[in-house]
């Protein structure tokens, strides 16, 4: 076999994932494409199915499955963090405010990386802090691109509604004005990934005396740059 690691049912499930990335396979297709007995290629797809590296269609052909996108996400978090910092720290810079970046995790979001204001630190949040995603420019980032049932249930009890959600859409980027924390304004815009898919929300953050309650004048045009920078290094990644 070309390409042997040594070990033998690891190369064949290489085998058996590489035929599926170009599209469906039924059995008798991943025999041919692999050249494994019809039994081995049949058990090894089904172990892989139990992983999630493998799914089936509606047709029940063998397909590439979600654990794959999961994990080709986690190399992309790992891009996106190796970029964040002087991104970051040039967005603070140009307006004067922390600047965060958050993922979504399960209902609630997550700091995972952050340039802090050097003085005035009231509105600091910590990287690491689990926030919610019922409130705050971020989350409505990144609640106003998910699929229409998912947007259904997290509007449940959120501060903001399905109008703001579309004029978000809209306009690139999102505004809070004490939604989540009384005081503190945001702005946030999102970061797409390869798949154009809404992977990250970046924002800058302080009080509402400073960036007043209109902060999306004052600072739109540069969270979405940023925004747009971290974006092209997660497509060039």
């Amino acid at each position: 076999m070309d390409n042997s690691s040594g070990v033998g049912v690891l190369d064949k499930a290489a085998l058996v994932l590489s035929a599926l990335e170009s599209g469906p396979a039924t059995l008798a297709g991943l025999v041919a494409a692999t050249g494994l007995a019809r039994p081995t290629a049949h058990r090894l797809a089904v172990a892989l199915e139990h992983h999630r590296m493998v799914a089936r269609d509606m047709q029940g052909r063998f397909i590439l499955g979600p654990r794959l996108a999961e994990l080709a996400a986690a190399a992309g978090e790992d891009r996106l963090l190796a970029t964040a910092g002087p991104v970051l720290t040039h967005l603070r810079d140009v307006t004067g405010e922390s600047a965060q970046l958050y993922r979504r995790q399960g209902d609630m979001r997550i700091c995972v990386a952050a340039a802090e204001r050097l003085s005035g630190l009231r509105d600091t949040v910590p990287v690491g802090s689990t926030l919610t995603m019922k409130a705050g420019s971020s989350a409505q980032i990144l609640m106003a691109w998910e699929e229409p049932e998912r947007l259904h249930r997290g509007l449940q009890g959120a501060r903001f509604t399905a109008t703001a959600l579309s004029g978000v859409r809209r306009r690139g980027w999102a505004q809070s004005i004490g939604e989540r924390e009384p005081g503190v304004a945001s702005v946030s815009a999102p970061v797409r990934g390869p798949s154009n898919r809404v992977v990250a929300a970046v924002s800058v953050s302080g009080p509402i005396e400073r960036l007043t309650r209109h902060p999306g004048r004052m600072h739109a045009q540069a969270v979405i740059d940023a925004a747009a920078r971290l974006s092209d290094a997660l497509r060039r990644g």
